[in-house]
Order: C-alpha cells, then sequence, then structure tokens
C-alpha cells in the first residue's frame, strides 16, 4: 500500500489538533484554595485592596461589601 503525501499530511495535522487539546492540570487554582487558612487571613502583596490589612477579619467585610455594592446593577442605575 502507497502512502501519499495528503494522507500523511492529513495524518500530522489530525495529532496535531488532538495535541493541542489536551490540557495540563491548573496547579495553581488547587494551590490557591487552602482549606486550613481564612480567606481575610491574605497574602501581604500589591494586589490588596486600600485600607484591608490582613488578619484584620473587619477590614476584610467591610472592602467585600463595597466591592459587592458597586457590582450592584441597582445601585449604579441609581
Amino acid at each position: 500500500m502507497k502512502l501519499n503525501f495528503k494522507t500523511l499530511g492529513l495524518c500530522l495535522a489530525a495529532g496535531t489538533f488532538l495535541l493541542a487539546c489536551s490540557e495540563p492540570p491548573e496547579i495553581a487554582a488547587k494551590a490557591a484554595k487552602r482549606p486550613d487558612v481564612a480567606p481575610y487571613m491574605g497574602a501581604d502583596n500589591g494586589f490588596m485592596t486600600k485600607g484591608w490589612t490582613p488578619g484584620d477579619q473587619a477590614s476584610w467585610m467591610e472592602a467585600i461589601n463595597k466591592r459587592n455594592q458597586k457590582q450592584s446593577e441597582y445601585s449604579r442605575a441609581k
């Protein structure tokens, strides 16, 4: 049986597409969810909300409530 270049090219293209469809597991998402640490104990980095200090549950709740109010369509439409 003679294998021509068109069949070989189609097989290589199909193999490439199948290889591209497989995804590695998302390890970073699993590492971010730590059940042993409370959410308000977050990291001290440049991505924190102003006025929130890591470890202070009251300031964390205040920041969450402010963010939720800004995402509400009802309060933005007023």
